[in-house]
């Protein structure tokens, strides 16, 4: 079943009386099943997700970091909290007495849209006449398992934007080049923070299916996905121009998902981890203004109160897709669980798992 139609399943099928209860039931429907499910049940919750739902997750994290927490547990259940490339992570790494599940089928990531196999394989045929075998896909783990199993047949292998930097100094030991997948800033400010200049850099257009660079070919080092995520290409130059001139003594953070321009001219740039570390270990009194998701920048606002934090874009909403799942979605899908009558189930066919484990290991093994 493609991913439309367990859209419109999802859509079609969660029963209406869920939509009309309150808070207050819903939370006590997955109190409940919480309780009668036991160990059977795990609900790992992205960062990004509401208030509302992360209360309710068994362990916080990020997307890789969370399936592996998944694959470490006995739980027969897994509710991801998340996305659908982060519940089909988890069923590449879980064993085959584990199930996922999502709870609403419409959380997904426009970055990971950005790149399908189809034009993947178009832009590898179409690269490889360019410049031969000389090239190393690399992705990032913001992408489908379908992705992720290309990847690993081509010999190359997975990253975080918290080990972008060495895995893309090994991939650079493997091949001369590398296409990297799906998102272009954290790809280029990967690069350049490893010393490859932008002259070295070009972009792949997979609608154009055109590759833009201006340079001599045999200079070229780094092939861009044109992907990139909605939200933090929303923040900005101007974003920035106003905060240094409002707070002057306000450290910006963002993540390497943003702008080379904006990464450039903010005090640091990292993982979702390391924006999160950084500002729990800050002094109290400091001031930040943070360029991330906004249901986690009002999360770090609410768990430091003593600290001056705002986000980088004042006019910033949450990621539309990321922010799918509510209490009715999570009740529903628990509910289903204690009735034996499961929903959303999140299946990866094992021939695209087989090589998606390849790609996820050759970084889990570094």
């Amino acid at each position: 079943m493609s991913l439309l139609q367990h859209l419109e399943q999802s859509v079609s099928k969660i029963p209406e009386k869920y939509k009309q209860m309150s808070d207050e039931e819903l939370e006590q429907i997955i109190i409940n099943a919480k309780e009668q499910l036991g160990d059977e049940l795990f609900i790992p919750g992205h960062h990004y997700q509401k208030d509302e739902v992360i209360q309710f997750a068994d362990a916080k994290g990020d997307s890789l970091e969370l399936a592996q927490k998944s694959a470490r547990t006995t739980a027969k259940h897994i509710v991801f909290c998340g996305v659908h490339f982060m519940a089909e992570t988890a069923d590449i790494l879980t064993n085959k007495d584990q199930h996922v599940y999502l709870p609403d089928m419409r959380a997904g990531c426009s970055m990971a849209d950005m790149a399908d196999i189809n034009q993947t394989e178009v832009a590898w045929e179409r690269l490889s006449q360019l410049v031969g075998e000389t090239i190393i896909p690399i992705t990032y783990v913001n992408s489908t398992a379908a992705i992720k199993s290309f990847v690993g047949k081509n010999g190359g292998a997975t990253i975080t934007s918290s080990n972008a930097k060495d895995m893309m100094k090994w991939a650079l030991t493997q091949k001369e080049r590398i296409l990297f997948l799906p998102d272009q800033h954290l790809g280029r400010n990967t690069a350049y923070d490893l010393g490859i200049p932008l002259e070295q850099m070009a972009v792949w257009d997979p609608i154009m299916e055109k590759l833009h660079y201006d340079g001599d070919l045999d200079d070229l080092k780094v092939i861009l996905w044109k992907g990139h995520c909605s939200v933090h290409e929303n923040f900005t130059v101007p974003n920035i121009k106003e905060v240094r001139a409002k707070h002057p003594n306000m450290n910006i953070i963002v993540h390497p998902e943003c702008t080379r321009e904006v990464v450039a001219l903010s005090d640091d740039a990292g993982s979702t981890r390391h924006i999160i570390e950084t500002i729990e270990s800050a002094p109290s009194g400091s001031e930040w203004a943070i360029g991330t998701e906004m249901n986690l920048v009002k999360r770090l606002i609410k768990e430091n109160p003593e600290k001056h934090i705002i986000s980088l874009n004042p006019h910033m909403c949450p990621c539309l897709t990321m922010n799918r799942i509510d209490l009715p979605h999570l009740a529903w899908c628990l509910d289903s669980l204690v009735n034996n009558e499961p929903v959303n189930p999140i299946v990866v066919e094992d021939d695209i798992s087989h090589f998606a484990t390849e790609a996820l290991n050759r970084m889990l093994n570094k």
